[in-house]
C-alpha cells in the first residue's frame, strides 16, 4: 500500500498571520448576525479570498465561511481548481467543508478552533462525523435507493462524452 503521509509544514508567522485574519472574520460575523467562523485562502503569499459564515445571513445552510470563501476564490481566479492555494479557517472544516475543500484541490488546511470545540457551542459538526462513520441503514437520516439503473444512464453518457471538462 502506498505510504500517503505528508511532511507537515512548519507554522511560520506569515501562517500566523493568515490564521488571525481568519480568526478577525469569524470575530466580525459574530458581531453581524453572522456564524462564528472565518476563512482565507492563499496563493503564493498572497490572500486571494476571504469570508465568514453567512448561514443565518443568507438562509442558507451551506454559506459556511469555507464555502463562501472557495467561492469567491474560484471567481476571482476563474477556475474551479484551486490547486497551488492554502486555507486558513478559524475552525476545524465541518464534514461538508472538508468535501468541498478535496473537490476544490487546495493544497493545505490550517485550522484554529476543532470539530468538538464547535459540537461544545451547539454545532453539529461532531454528529455529522459520527453518522458518515455508521452504515446507510444505521444512518438517522433515512437514505432510500430509488431507480438506480435509470440514474446510471446519465452516467454513461458522462462517461461517453469526448469533450467532457474532468474535474
Amino acid at each position: 500500500m502506498e505510504d500517503v503521509t505528508k511532511t507537515r509544514p512548519e507554522i511560520t508567522e506569515q501562517d500566523k498571520m493568515f490564521m488571525r485574519e481568519a480568526i478577525r472574520l469569524a470575530s466580525e460575523s459574530v458581531a453581524t448576525g453572522g456564524g462564528p467562523f472565518g476563512a482565507v485562502i492563499v496563493k503564493d503569499g498572497e490572500i486571494i479570498a476571504g469570508s465568514a459564515n453567512s448561514v443565518t445571513i443568507d438562509n442558507d445552510p451551506t454559506a459556511h465561511a469555507e464555502i463562501n470563501t472557495i467561492r469567491k476564490a474560484c471567481l476571482k481566479l476563474g477556475t474551479f481548481d484551486l490547486s497551488g492555494c492554502m486555507i486558513y479557517t478559524s475552525c476545524e472544516p465541518c464534514p461538508m467543508c472538508l468535501g468541498a475543500i478535496y473537490w476544490a484541490h487546495l493544497d493545505c488546511i490550517y485550522y484554529g478552533n476543532t470539530h468538538q470545540d464547535a459540537f461544545e457551542i451547539g454545532f453539529a459538526d461532531d454528529f455529522i462525523y459520527k453518522e458518515l462513520r455508521k452504515s446507510l441503514k444505521n444512518r438517522t437520516l433515512p437514505t432510500i435507493q430509488v431507480l438506480r439503473k435509470e440514474a446510471l444512464n446519465t452516467f454513461r453518457l458522462w462517461s461517453e462524452k469526448e469533450d467532457k471538462m474532468e474535474y
